[in-house]
């Protein structure tokens, strides 16, 4: 697994499994905009900075880790090592940066 960032953390496979599968969830990207043009993660981007902002548009029953929980969401899980780990392990197609 890539070094863990949070208590929150999937590992990239989980999450393609969850995709194979699939399973109801909702993925956020909070990457910034240059990043998401060249290598996009198919979630929905809300860059982090405007996650407060935009919190209307992020379903209660999902949400975005640290911040996410502060302001009362719970099921939330970041992907160990993003798009890099991602690329990597699941999806030698994706573009690194």
């Amino acid at each position: 697994m890539a070094d863990k960032q949070s208590d929150w953390d999937i590992a990239v496979e989980e999450l393609a499994r969850m995709r194979e599968q699939g399973a109801d969830f909702f993925l956020l990207d909070v990457r910034e905009v240059h990043e998401v043009a060249i290598a996009t993660s198919g979630g929905v981007h809300i860059p982090l900075g405007e996650v407060a902002q935009r919190i209307d548009e992020i379903p209660r029953d999902s949400q975005g880790v640290a911040a996410l929980r502060q302001l009362g969401y719970e099921d939330v899980w970041n992907v160990a090592g993003g798009i890099h780990v991602w690329a990597e392990r699941v999806d030698p197609d994706v573009p690194t940066y």
